[in-house]
C-alpha cells in the first residue's frame, strides 16, 4: 500500500487507484461529449437531421426563416453568451453548416449609420442583453465575445428607426480578475 502524503491514516490500494482512474476517464468522456453539444462539432453537414441537431445542441434560442426555404437556428453559448452558433438547415431539415457568429470578421461587417437591427440580429444572433435609453430614444444590444484568450464586448446602439448609430467594441474589463492589494508592488 502506498501513502500519498495526505493523512497517514488514509491509504489507497491499487483497487482504489484503478477506480479513480476509471472515474477520471468517465468524467473526461462526459466533458468531451458536453463540448460536442456546445458547438455542434459532433454534427455532420449534409447528413445530420433536425432531431440529431436538437439532441446534440438542444432547443435554439431563436429560429429565422430565410428566402428559399433555408432556416438559421441560433444557439448562444458560454458564460454570458460569449459564443453564438448559427446552425443553417435546408428546407429538407438537413444541416448545411454551423458557424460561430460572434467574431471580429462579422463585427467588421457592421456599418454605423446604415446597418439595421434586423441585419445585426441575422448576422450575430439574438443579443444576450438589451438596454433601453428612453430619453435618447435609443436602445443598445450588448454582445459579450470570447476571442481566443481575450474577452471582448460589443455595444450596438440603435435609434428609434432601428439603424445602428454607434458600434463600440472593446476589451471586457468587467470580466478581468480583480486586482488585489499589492499587485502593483505597492501596499
Amino acid at each position: 500500500m502506498r501513502n500519498f502524503g495526505r493523512r497517514p491514516d488514509v491509504k489507497l490500494n491499487s483497487m482504489t487507484a484503478g477506480g479513480l482512474l476509471r472515474g477520471a476517464a468517465v468524467a473526461l468522456a462526459a466533458l468531451l461529449t458536453g463540448c460536442a453539444g456546445y458547438s455542434g462539432s459532433d454534427l455532420i453537414a449534409g447528413k445530420s437531421t433536425v432531431a440529431e441537431i436538437q439532441a446534440s445542441m438542444g432547443v435554439p434560442a431563436e429560429k429565422l426563416a430565410l428566402p428559399g426555404g433555408d432556416s438559421v437556428w441560433y444557439y448562444p453559448r458560454g458564460p454570458l453568451g460569449r459564443h453564438t452558433f448559427a446552425v443553417t438547415l435546408g428546407p429538407d431539415g438537413v444541416l448545411r453548416g454551423i458557424e460561430q457568429r460572434l467574431t471580429m470578421e462579422n463585427v467588421a461587417k457592421l456599418v454605423q449609420g446604415r446597418s439595421t437591427a434586423k441585419e445585426v440580429r441575422e448576422l450575430l444572433g439574438p443579443p444576450p442583453t438589451v438596454r433601453p435609453f428612453p430619453r435618447l430614444q435609443r436602445y443598445v444590444w450588448i454582445y459579450p465575445m470570447q476571442l481566443v484568450e481575450e474577452r471582448r464586448i460589443l455595444w450596438v446602439q440603435f435609434s428609434s428607426d432601428d439603424i445602428a448609430r454607434e458600434i463600440i467594441e472593446t476589451h471586457d474589463y468587467e470580466s478581468d480578475p480583480p486586482s488585489g492589494a499589492g499587485s502593483d508592488g505597492m501596499n
